[in-house]
């Protein structure tokens, strides 16, 4: 069970809907729904530092470059699981293009649309970010998604026998399914999103 704060009041519910989400989330972005529960998000410093250096440079290539695209934290965006499901997910950065995100200014709600590109720093639930969240921004159709594994805490079916920090950006194919390139050391990381960003996989694991 899961118990959710409402202004001083206390409700206890075996699962939300996706609605009653909405209706009763803080609008801070702290907060996931997952299969059906209110899911507190907490992060280290160095996971903070890593979205800050990364959210920095996003932002500053998209006004090098003029591109119609803003960079944000904390906005909640709608997934289903294979099931039908429905999932609030709240990715560490989220790359929005800019007719999206000003079309509604006044709007608490959350996202929709597919995003341009979602970024999650990997935590103690590493899980989330290279399977349930995987699949999720897959059938939602973003076009990339970055997991940064700063400590390398997944397991070698996806970080094989060196277990080092890594950086995997998935793209989109034309069949609507990632294609998934790991990026470590000094390799520059490749974006489809920012293709002149010129970061080394170092410059972003090393914050």
């Amino acid at each position: 069970m899961v118990a959710i704060a409402k202004g001083q009041e206390l409700k206890v519910k075996t699962k939300l809907t996706y609605e009653e989400f909405l209706e009763i989330c803080p609008k801070d972005g702290k907060y996931e729904l997952v299969d059906g529960e209110l899911v507190a998000v907490a992060n280290t410093r160095q996971h903070e530092n890593i979205v800050a250096f990364i959210y920095k440079k996003f932002d500053r290539e998209i006004d090098r470059l003029s591109l119609d695209f803003v960079v944000r934290q904390n906005v909640s965006i709608k997934t289903n699981k294979i099931n039908g499901l429905s999932q609030g997910r709240v990715p560490d950065i989220s790359v929005i293009d800019r007719n999206t995100w000003y079309s509604n200014p006044s709007d608490y709600s959350s996202l929709i649309e597919p995003i341009q590109l979602a970024i999650e720093v990997v935590s103690t639930n590493w899980t989330d970010d290279y399977i349930e969240k995987f699949d999720e921004y897959q059938r939602l159709g973003i076009p990339e998604y970055w997991i940064v594994d700063y400590k390398a805490i997944a397991s070698r079916e996806f970080l094989g026998n060196s277990k080092i920090p890594t950086i995997f950006v998935n793209l989109l194919d034309a069949n609507g399914k990632y294609q998934t390139s790991k990026f470590t050391g000094e390799a520059i990381v490749k974006s489809k999103t920012f293709p002149e960003l010129g970061l080394t996989a170092a410059q972003i694991l090393n914050i």
